[in-house]
């Protein structure tokens, strides 16, 4: 069993097709499709059904698949290992991040990282917080920087405050709250709101605050997606509550101070277990305290 044939395999069953898979290994389909067969003979069981027109994994696959995985993984993290141990720093760093981080100039810090050690190759994704606190436990992403109410703390993971930020309110220029400079709660909670879906840490400071401050408020749109957030505020549906920092970068919408308003913790984290070499770089070149 090679780890050739490992990527062979992991590549069709991400793309349903033997086809799609060469070219994205860059072989040819026939001796990919060899390779897969060499690897089929020697299991004893076929790993995917082949029709005419598609591809799909047997049980026998879907059994292989997720520990064709882990081996690649190991297998990479041993290089890296071995790469670190004579002072070169390889492999993979996935990152994780809220759309709203603040604390930190993502794009800069990748930069930099890339140009101090260009053999890693790096992976970006978006997500919510207790999203990629999951998949930072679960070993998918190395490293991520999330968002939550100040009273909580990531759980299962190593954990580092770079941040807090009291939100603000932030409304359409037709709005009518648009020409006053601050607000309280109280005058908020008879607004018509737009915020990330409930029970997610985005959206938890504010429900917390207005739950302390006795109030209820209307959440009449729930947006997964911070863009799509910010155009329907825009487009005068709601109102949002926004970390500052990320709420000035925002074009077409006016930001009002809210005078106790619920305040946000900045987080990056990281795994306990199988901390890479790119990971622990990445984390120094931030200035975060890995101990």
């Amino acid at each position: 069993m090679e780890l050739q044939q490992m990527r062979y395999v992991i590549a069709v069953a991400e793309t349903n097709s033997f086809t799609r898979a060469a070219q994205r290994c860059l072989v040819v389909q026939s001796a990919l499709s060899h390779q897969i067969a060499r690897l089929e003979k020697e299991l004893g069981a076929r790993l995917f059904e082949r029709t005419s027109r598609r591809v799909r994994l047997t049980a026998a696959g879907a059994a292989f698949l997720p520990a064709a995985r882990q081996c690649l993984d190991a297998a990479e993290r041993a290089a890296a290992e071995v790469a670190a141990a004579v002072g070169e720093v390889r492999g993979r760093l996935a990152v994780g991040l809220i759309p709203t981080v603040a604390a930190v100039d993502i794009p800069t810090a990748l930069g930099d990282f890339h140009q101090r050690h260009p053999k890693v190759r790096i992976s970006l994704s978006v997500g919510a917080s207790d999203e990629l606190v999951e998949r930072v436990r679960e070993g998918e992403i190395e490293v991520a920087f999330l968002g939550i109410p100040v009273t909580a703390r990531p759980q299962g993971v190593n954990a580092r405050e770079l941040a807090r930020e009291r939100l603000v309110a932030v409304v359409s220029p037709s709005h009518p709250l648009a020409a006053e400079t601050s607000v309280d709660l109280r005058r908020l909670s008879s607004e018509v709101f737009v915020d990330l879906p409930a029970k997610t840490a985005g959206r938890a400071q504010s429900d917390l605050a207005f739950t302390a401050a006795g109030l209820a408020r209307e959440v009449a749109f729930e947006v997964t997606n911070a863009d799509y957030l910010t155009r329907l505020v825009g487009a005068g549906l709601g109102v949002a509550l926004l970390p500052p920092t990320y709420a000035a970068g925002l074009s077409g919408l006016t930001t009002i101070e809210v005078t106790d308003a619920p305040a946000r913790a900045e987080y990056v984290v990281w795994g306990r277990e199988n901390h890479t070499p790119a990971a622990a770089a990445f984390l120094e070149l931030l200035g975060v305290d890995q101990e």
